[in-house]
């Protein structure tokens, strides 16, 4: 593999391990201070204590994925510095105020809120968690405005060899960077609350905590019932946009090699990437991709045939990467409306609870494999239409960056290995007891 490659991954063992952590960052915030609201509102101390289990969980998270994403931003300079220097006129500017707006605000209030309980009163206490949770989704919107700005680049002016700033207020108001951080922190709230009802039905199933356990499953199960029909529908929308501005990632997604109108969407294919063609294609329906793609059933979907070879993504791990964000959508979509309907009762679906247990993992691997269709169905470009991948790298010796990757995957595993046993101590320890 060459330096472009071995740089590619590992960024992308990078961000895909900060990833990990970002979503239930984004989503046990809320849930907590929605914990914490309800204390002060009803002087129940089971919403105290569960202000303080799940905030618990919540800081071990952040931690780590502070951390993880401080080394990520840093291959912007190492490993990309010839992207850097072409926008950094844009892109530095959108992640410098994520970290002077949002960052220093989230870091500060963290440490103010878990060490002043009993110390100031509850209103103020539970104002702390919300200025952590709304700063966290703050400096998610940063960060996906500088993302979808690279996946749908505006505001810009070619100058001096470079790309320069030109409207503020076009890359912050850009709909595909706006449709990007709805449907990502949608379902990284999503990410959280199966967390939560999970944890909830490991100790429902041993009779451990029951009341206090209902009382956080009813939250989580209503949380995650709003927040995945918002993810299903912003997913479509976000589907449409893709159509309009990027429209070799929509033909890779669905493995569209013809440019044509009323274009069939098949239940079942099989992409042939090497000879251009599926080699299997079962059950089409009529003009379905041409509906769902621009909201008409005789619109024209242009095929990979008609994009140069040389600027089409990847077709196969695009093609089924997006197949398997879907299915994991739909499959969650089902199990939170069953979770839902059984809240009140819930200790006594042992069966459903057991699929909740083992159902923590399918958000995040959702989100993981939405990532890759993202970033992958973009390539060659790094900003679609305007920079290639090739052209961003900085010039490094391929031994350079093989060590680099290695070390990354080392230390990340160690990391998460570190993460993943704190959060399975504290989860299973349960909640302090309730004071007398």
């Amino acid at each position: 593999m060459d330096v472009v490659m071995l740089s590619r991954l590992q960024f992308a063992v990078a961000s895909l391990f900060h990833f990990l952590f970002v979503p239930l960052t984004l989503g046990l915030s809320v849930l907590t201070a929605i914990y914490e609201t309800r204390y002060v509102q009803t002087g129940d101390e089971d919403y105290k204590r569960a202000a303080k289990f799940w905030g618990k969980l919540f800081l071990i998270n952040f931690a780590l994925g502070v951390v993880t994403g401080i080394t990520l931003e840093f291959q912007f300079g190492t490993n990309w510095s010839s992207y850097s220097k072409y926008v950094g006129d844009i892109f530095g500017s959108l992640l410098a105020i994520e970290a002077t707006l949002a960052f220093y605000l989230e870091s500060t209030f963290i440490g103010v809120w878990a060490f002043t309980w009993n110390r100031v009163s509850p209103k103020v206490h539970a104002l702390f968690i919300w200025l952590v949770a709304i700063a966290s989704n703050v400096s998610a919107l940063w960060i996906l405005i500088a993302n979808g700005w690279m996946q749908h680049p505006v505001g810009y002016v070619l100058r001096n060899n470079r790309a320069e700033l030109q409207d503020f207020v076009a890359v912050i108001t850009n709909k595909f960077a706006l449709l990007e951080f709805v449907h990502t922190v949608g379902w990284a709230y999503v990410v959280a609350s199966f967390f939560v009802m999970g944890i909830c039905a490991y100790h429902l199933l041993r009779k451990n905590e029951v009341d206090f356990f209902k009382k956080s499953f009813k939250i989580a199960s209503t949380f995650a019932l709003i927040f995945t029909i918002l993810g299903v529908f912003t997913g479509h929308l976000s589907g449409s946009e893709v159509a309009e501005t990027q429209p070799s990632k929509l033909a890779a997604m669905e493995s569209h090699w013809e440019t044509k109108q009323n274009a069939p969407m098949y239940l079942f294919v099989m992409p042939d990437e090497q000879n251009e063609r599926n080699s299997v294609e079962i059950l089409p329906i009529p003009s379905m991709l041409s509906l769902l793609a621009f909201h008409s059933p005789s619109a024209e979907v242009k095929g990979l045939k008609d994009i140069p070879k040389e600027e089409r993504p990847p077709v196969s791990l695009t093609f089924w990467s997006f197949r398997i964000m879907v299915g994991i959508g739909t499959l969650l979509l089902l199990i939170v409306i069953f979770a839902w309907k059984n809240r009140h009762g819930i200790e006594a679906c042992p069966g459903l609870l057991r699929i909740l247990l083992l159902a923590i993992p399918l958000p995040y691997l959702g989100h993981e494999v939405g990532w890759i269709v993202a970033e992958v169905g973009r390539q060659p470009w790094i900003v679609y239409g305007l920079m290639k991948t090739s052209d961003a790298v900085s010039t490094l010796a391929r031994s350079q960056v093989l060590a680099s990757l290695w070390a990354f995957i080392v230390l990340y595993s160690l990391l998460g290995l570190v993460d993943f046993y704190l959060l399975a101590k504290y989860a299973r320890k349960g909640p302090q007891p309730a004071e007398s």
